[in-house]
This record gives structure tokens, C-alpha cells and sequence, in this order.
């Protein structure tokens, strides 16, 4: 089988080249269209909060908008899209495997559980029937800001019959027309995980008492999954791991937090009846002689930061001083004001001098003179 090039493994272009198989169902032969082997997007998807997630980065989410409006031009019924096993990875929060993904045309093709069963077993990847170009007639030239306003007032009033679901292990996106195929399209080409959050979405389907569906990205997904297997094989190897998976995927959450290194910033933390001071936090304040949220509040986020400096605490920066702000003000440190940051960093102060590493003047080794042989 044919591997993307390196030069293509990004491109998320018109004319991409995607591998078509053909497979037998109860209703006929399906066209399956896949990746290329050597595509370096990569996919995961998990279920929280009552909500389908499909996660990737920005560059997953311009592939996934290409395929997306790619297949809203899709005439012949029986085409879907399959994102398999080869491009996904554990989800970014608890390493929990994530399913294979399909795209259907719901305006002009079914999906059965005959075909699930398909993609899931016996369909075979290795001997493509052929190469596609992806066709995204208009897609560039509708991105541009003033085209895209006007797509939207278009839309703007059109009912939402996107569907997601999870079917025999897959995870099925079927918009409902092929115009809202084009609207989920632009909405995955607009994330933008540039902010301080570093991360963004969009929901999949309309409003009701909820949302079944969204896709989220962030700009850090892959470091984020490499953590989180990380920290879930470090949960899974104690004597006493837990075998539930909601006290699982809590083991898992509060190890990460230890393998990123910034534990130290969750400030407030819910144990037993209350909050009460973060573990790893308690071990920093200790320092400023703080034991308790409220004698951090007392003494406030600037002295408690300004005590632990004076103290030489190591790995102290700035983020525990927004942690602090934010526990206090019961905010996020990432949403802190730019205004607030810097009012707190007035109060604080200047930072002390570093003092300068003393240097030992080694003598020379003594080297003896060379011997002269006698002639």
C-alpha cells in the first residue's frame, strides 16, 4: 500500500489524496474512503459530560474540515468516511482508547450495523481499491472573512440535523444535509487554539436540554496524550490501582498533574467535607507559614508568593501567584486580567537580584617538560 509522502503527510489541501475501498453489506458494495498510511494527523475521541468529544489539534481540525466539505459534494450514495485505528490516539485526559470515527452523508447514505460490523472486522485496509483526489470546490475562497459572513447570513436560519452516536464501537457523525456538511466544515477550518487557553470547539448537533456531540482542540494534544499515558501507566502499575473506571480516570487526572509538574497549582482542593489546601500546594505554602485557606486569605496571594520567594522555594514562577489569585477570587489563573496581573505584580515588587554564581579558579595541572632523547 502506497504511504503519503513526507512532504504531503501535512497537507490538508484541495485535491488531497485519500485511498477508496470497496466493501460488501447487507444493502449493497460501500465505498470507504480512508487515509493514507503516513498522514500525520492524529484523531481521539472519549465521552464526557453527556457529550461526544472529537478531539484533535488545529492541524487535525483543517483535515477534518476538508473531509468534511469534501463529502457535502458527495452524489453517489453508499460513500462514507472512515478514520480508523491508524490515526487515533488515547484521549488527552485519561489515556482511555478512543473509537474509530465515521462520516456519513446522511442526505444520501445509511449506516447499518452490517456495515459497523465491516469496519470493525474483516474490512481490510491493506489492498485499497484505488486513490481519490478530495475535491473541496470553494472551500478556500468561502474562508475568506467577508465571504464567510455572507455564507452565514445564508444559514443562518436553517434547522441543525446533524447526528452523533456511537454504533458498534464507532463513533458515527451524519450531518443531515449537505449544507450543514459545509457548515460543520467552516466551523472546524475557524478553531483557533492561539488564545491562553490554548484550546477551542464547536458543538455537532443543535441544542437540546444539551449537546450529544462536539469536536474540541487544543494546541498542546499531542504533549497532552503523551502525559496522560504516561500517568495512567503509572496508576495501572501500583500493587493497589483502582479497577473501577470512574476512580480510575481520577487516579489518572491527579497523576498527570504530578508527571506536568504543576500539581503545586491546584490551590484548592475538595477532600473529605470541604476544601482544603492542594497537597503538593500545602508543601509550598508551608514555607510562607500558611496551613490553610484561610490563612491564605488572610494574608493574600501577593505576601504568601512574596514569603515563599524570600524562602528560595524552587520551581517558583509566576503561575503559583495567578493559582493563588485565582483560589481566592474562585477563578481559573488562566482567566486573570492582564490588568489584574499586572496590579499583582506591583504589589509584589521587583525580583531580587540574581547573585552571581561563584567561580573556582582551578590551578593549572602541572605538565612536565617533555623528555629529549639523546642522539
Amino acid at each position: 500500500m502506497k504511504q503519503q509522502r513526507p512532504g504531503t503527510a501535512r497537507s490538508t489541501t484541495d485535491g488531497l489524496k485519500l485511498h477508496r475501498h470497496l466493501v460488501r453489506s447487507g444493502d449493497g458494495v460501500r465505498t470507504v474512503i480512508t487515509l493514507r498510511p503516513g498522514t500525520h494527523a492524529r484523531f481521539s475521541t472519549n465521552r464526557f459530560h453527556n457529550t461526544w468529544h472529537v478531539l484533535s489539534d488545529d492541524h487535525g481540525a483543517r483535515l477534518l474540515a476538508r473531509l468534511l466539505w469534501g463529502l457535502s459534494y458527495q452524489a453517489r450514495p453508499g460513500t462514507v468516511v472512515y478514520i480508523d485505528r491508524r490515526f487515533l490516539v488515547p484521549n488527552p485526559f485519561d489515556a482511555d482508547p478512543a473509537d474509530s470515527i465515521v462520516l456519513v452523508p446522511g442526505w444520501c447514505s445509511g449506516f447499518d450495523d452490517d456495515l459497523a460490523r465491516q469496519l470493525k472486522g474483516p474490512f481490510s485496509q491493506s489492498n485499497p481499491a484505488g486513490t481519490v483526489r478530495w475535491q473541496t470546490f470553494g472551500l478556500d475562497r468561502t474562508l475568506e472573512p467577508a465571504a464567510t459572513d455572507a455564507w452565514w447570513k445564508g444559514y443562518r436560519h436553517r434547522e441543525h440535523t446533524s447526528r452523533i452516536a456511537r454504533r458498534k464501537g464507532l463513533l458515527v457523525l451524519a450531518p443531515g444535509t449537505a449544507v450543514e456538511a459545509r457548515a460543520l466544515a467552516l466551523q472546524a477550518a475557524d478553531l483557533d487554539t492561539s488564545d491562553r487557553f490554548g484550546t477551542d470547539y464547536f458543538y455537532l448537533d443543535r441544542w437540546d436540554r444539551g449537546h450529544d456531540g462536539e469536536v474540541q482542540v487544543f494546541r498542546r494534544f499531542r504533549p497532552m496524550v503523551n502525559v496522560a499515558a504516561q500517568a495512567r501507566a503509572q496508576v495501572l502499575s501500583r500493587a493497589d490501582a483502582p479497577r473501577d473506571p470512574a476512580t480510575l480516570r481520577w487516579a489518572v487526572w491527579d497523576e498527570a498533574e504530578a508527571v506536568r509538574g504543576d500539581a503545586h497549582l491546584r490551590i484548592r482542593e475538595w477532600r473529605g467535607s470541604g476544601y482544603q489546601l492542594g497537597r503538593a500546594a500545602a508543601v509550598l505554602l508551608a514555607h510562607a507559614k500558611v496551613t490553610t485557606l484561610d490563612e491564605l486569605a488572610d494574608l493574600g496571594a501577593v505576601e504568601a508568593y512574596r514569603r515563599m520567594r524570600a524562602a528560595g522555594v524552587k520551581g517558583l514562577n509566576r503561575e503559583m501567584l495567578w493559582a493563588m489569585e485565582g483560589a481566592l477570587t474562585y477563578r481559573d489563573r488562566r482567566t486573570i486580567s492582564t490588568e489584574r496581573r499586572r496590579e499583582l505584580l506591583a504589589a509584589l515588587g521587583e525580583e531580587p537580584a540574581a547573585q552571581p554564581i561563584p567561580r573556582r579558579h582551578r590551578a593549572a595541572p602541572h605538565r612536565r617538560a617533555p623528555r629529549r632523547h639523546l642522539r
